[in-house]
């Protein structure tokens, strides 16, 4: 469903401000899988995610969706192929445009474009179906101004416009990170029940170990551009955050030994 093989991405080469943000990175995503990646502020985390997006494209090496060679695909035409749910609620959505509105647009990336009218009867009962599965009210509200949303509704909504065409990929870039506790546990619960309804193929980033231990069945921790550690979905049942911690303070230091026997 999507395989990376030995991704390269480094930034300002040959400057004092180089930085080499991904080095080797392999990763395959079968169909349904569903991935959460941990690591510290400037893992890879997210130029992996604008890489897999198309937003970026690789220095070396190659990316496949659906067996489709992507790899400098740009990012419109790679749309097809992944919904993407940003850490802002703000983006992902247009604020000057009603509910409705969004989700014609949202709706339209897997349809053949036409000159008929955007907003249909028939759509707009869709709309509503789909939107009154979120619970908070949305589908009374669909000529309100999406600006007019609250943090959680708006992130709800982008959740909904990223996954109701099922894309091949889901992509969830600290979707939570920027909402209350409330908030952040009501879209945590959305994300479960979504990507379990449509079996969605999820690769989400989080800064929440526990969340990235609780949600999905394959966990992977990145550092300084590599993927130093996997846990599949028998060894994630047994995981606890302190556990986490002991294995990531365990490859740094076996990292940190491995580095001083080269430099001695």
């Amino acid at each position: 469903m999507l395989q990376l093989n030995q991704i390269y991405k480094v930034f300002n080469e040959g400057t004092s401000d180089e930085k080499i943000a991904l080095q080797g990175v392999n990763l395959t995503l079968r169909k349904g899988d569903f991935v959460t990646i941990i690591g510290s502020n400037g893992a890879g985390k997210s130029t992996l995610m604008n890489l897999i997006s198309g937003v970026l494209f690789p220095d070396e090496g190659t990316i496949y969706i659906d067996g489709q060679d992507v790899t400098m695909m740009p990012e419109y035409a790679r749309s097809r192929y992944i919904g993407r749910v940003f850490q802002d609620p703000m983006a992902g959505t247009a604020p000057s445009m009603t509910i409705e509105e969004n989700l014609s647009m949202a709706y339209a990336r897997n349809q053949k474009r036409t000159l008929r009218r955007g907003v249909t009867k028939k759509r707009r009962d869709y709309f509503r179906e789909v939107l009154a599965t979120l619970h908070l009210g949305l589908e009374n509200r669909l000529q309100a101004k999406v600006g007019l949303l609250s943090g959680g509704e708006r992130q709800a909504l982008s959740l909904l416009m990223a996954t109701f065409t099922e894309p091949s990929i889901l992509l969830l870039d600290e979707h939570t990170a920027a909402l209350d506790p409330a908030r952040a546990e009501l879209i945590t619960n959305l994300t479960k029940d979504i990507v379990k309804q449509y079996g969605l193929t999820t690769l989400m980033v989080t800064h929440n170990m526990q969340q990235a231990i609780d949600l999905g069945n394959r966990l992977i921790m990145m550092d300084k551009g590599q993927i130093i550690l996997e846990v599949d979905e028998n060894e994630k049942k047994g995981l606890t955050v302190e556990k986490l911690l002991a294995e990531f303070q365990r490859i740094r230091g076996t990292q940190l030994a491995s580095d001083r026997a080269v430099l001695s």
